[in-house]
């Protein structure tokens, strides 16, 4: 990638930054080309992605991996509320949707509970979702990674990757607990302005996939 004829490199290592899709290089190019006197990295979170990507590098792909994989074994997904019944049905639909797909499409099973008491999952299905990750990319990896962070579920973000779910039933499904607590007391300016910042790194990271699986084809 190169701007004014010069190649980029990330801020730290200073490596030279390749991207494996057209789409990409022109976000981050547009992301530069937004900035004013003073560079703003907060105002450029795919440039953000793919620098942490580069600098990341190959050598950590298993470890991307085995953080997801290690979110799926104690997920959102899976710890559910006891009461009251609204929260209890609205996490039914929501999550029960994410869990269904992925143990459909995988052949896997998982074991949710009530209470925030460690439920252990299925040896098999942690194998099997690794296993459904390995040969994925760096940059893949990256995104699901950072898309696994923001929900706190690495079910959804396989759920994304493969389809199965889409980005704002992913993103409702992260937020149940929270818009939940909205409803009954209303919702906090910080937080919201947290909540839509975090909304934005989300949307870049299936940017990034979308970009990705055009590219593949």
């Amino acid at each position: 990638m190169t701007l004014d004829a010069r190649p980029v490199r990330t801020p730290g290592k200073k490596i030279t930054v390749m991207v494996p899709a057209a789409a990409i290089a022109t976000a981050m190019a547009g992301e530069w080309a937004a900035q004013g006197e003073f560079i703003d990295p907060a105002t450029m979170p795919m440039v953000r992605l793919i620098n942490s990507a580069v600098e990341s590098g190959e050598e950590m792909i298993p470890e991307f991996r085995a953080e997801i994989v290690k979110f799926v074994g104690s997920d959102l997904l899976l710890y559910r509320a006891g009461g009251p019944s609204e929260l209890v049905s609205e996490q039914e639909v929501q999550w029960d949707r994410g869990l269904v797909a992925v143990a459909r499409h995988f052949g896997v099973s998982f074991a949710p509970t009530v209470g925030i008491i460690h439920q252990p999952q299925p040896q098999s299905t942690l194998d099997r979702l690794a296993e459904a990750l390995d040969g994925e990319n760096l940059f893949v990896l990256t995104a699901l990674v950072s898309i696994t962070g923001l929900t706190g579920s690495g079910i959804l973000a396989i759920a994304l990757w493969h389809k199965l779910l889409t980005p704002d039933q992913v993103w409702g499904a992260a937020h149940v607990d929270e818009d939940f607590q909205i409803s009954q007391w209303g919702e906090d300016e910080e937080a919201a302005e947290r909540r839509a910042k975090r909304r934005v790194e989300f949307d870049v990271a299936v940017a990034v996939l979308d970009a990705l699986r055009s590219h593949e084809r």
